[in-house]
């Protein structure tokens, strides 16, 4: 299965990246170059992250969200991850990653919290 990569500018200039599909070695440097690219043209300051429609992850996906959100928060930008299923959320656990960034349980949650970082 491949993957789709929904991006829109939001409010409080947060850039929401929707993933749907397979985040995989095979994927990974196409959502990093996308997320990448979108951040620097659109003034981005914060990302939300929209796991909803993501079936499988590996290391490779954990790989580019670790690095956009080292990008993101070098400009002191925040990344929230919401909408995780079961098994990414696993991944997620394993790996320390919501020692890193925010999760939140869906869409609205997340742009709410950054009404208070805005």
């Amino acid at each position: 299965m491949s993957l789709q990569i929904d991006l829109e500018h939001g409010r409080y200039k947060s850039l929401i990246v929707r993933l749907k599909g397979e985040l995989d070695h095979h994927t990974a440097e196409v959502v990093k170059s996308r997320m990448e690219e979108a951040i620097s043209k659109g003034d981005s300051r914060h990302v939300i992250l929209s796991l909803k429609g993501l079936t499988f992850m590996d290391s490779s996906g954990l790989g580019v969200i670790l690095g956009r959100y080292k990008q993101i928060t070098a400009i002191g930008g925040k990344m929230i991850v919401c909408d995780v299923n079961p098994s990414v959320h696993r991944l997620f656990e394993m790996s320390g990653m919501f020692k890193i960034v925010s999760i939140q349980d869906n869409e609205r949650s997340a742009i709410s919290s950054l009404e208070v970082v805005s």
